[in-house]
């Protein structure tokens, strides 16, 4: 068998299968090394090497139309979940899919409901300075950095910050209670 491998793999070189790559192709043609071992008749006209020949190129040309047919369509053009997600990336796709996030129709209007509470009090319960301290808060920034953009005092953006966090909450909690309530 080894003797052989390495016509088994020019003749892999030389074709291309769908779906698959040279190790495939290789594979498919040891395959038809192993038939040609198996099969071989000392008695016929033809040399073993010939005999070899032939039935590598055969198994392999099988494997090239079989990989064609429509059956094998979904094989040949599905999308590795665990291959690289761009070749400059060496993230995988599947590392991409958040595990568990799926959430019901249920939870999405919820949520959804609970961020159009969240903006009705924002716009109806904070003062104007109250929104632009949170709008930079929002961002990453912190106190000192909010107090210097704002052109205030470090204490009264503290302060603001305290005061938004409680009519936050009173909002959350009001809402909660009228909706054990129902």
């Amino acid at each position: 068998m080894e003797k052989y491998k390495g016509m088994v793999k020019a003749k892999a070189r030389s074709m291309f299968l769908l779906g698959g790559d040279s190790d495939d192709l290789i594979q498919e043609g040891m395959i038809g090394l192993f038939k040609a071992v198996r099969d071989y008749d000392s008695g016929r006209d033809a040399s073993f090497s010939t005999f070899a020949e032939l039935c590598v190129s055969r198994q392999m040309y099988t494997a090239v139309q079989a990989s064609t047919r429509k059956k094998h369509m979904p094989l040949n053009t599905y999308i590795s979940l665990y291959g690289a997600e761009g070749e400059a990336e060496e993230t995988e796709l599947l590392n991409a899919i958040p595990a568990g996030s799926e959430k019901s129709p249920e939870e999405l209007i919820i949520d959804r409901e609970n961020v159009e509470l969240l903006e009705q009090t924002i716009e109806k319960e904070l003062s104007a300075f109250e929104k632009q301290v949170l709008d930079l808060y929002v961002t990453g920034m912190r106190t000192p950095q909010i107090a210097r953009v704002l052109g205030r005092d470090a204490k009264s953006t503290d302060n603001a910050l305290s005061r938004i966090r409680s009519k936050l909450r009173k909002a959350i909690g009001d809402e909660g209670r009228e909706r054990k309530g129902n």
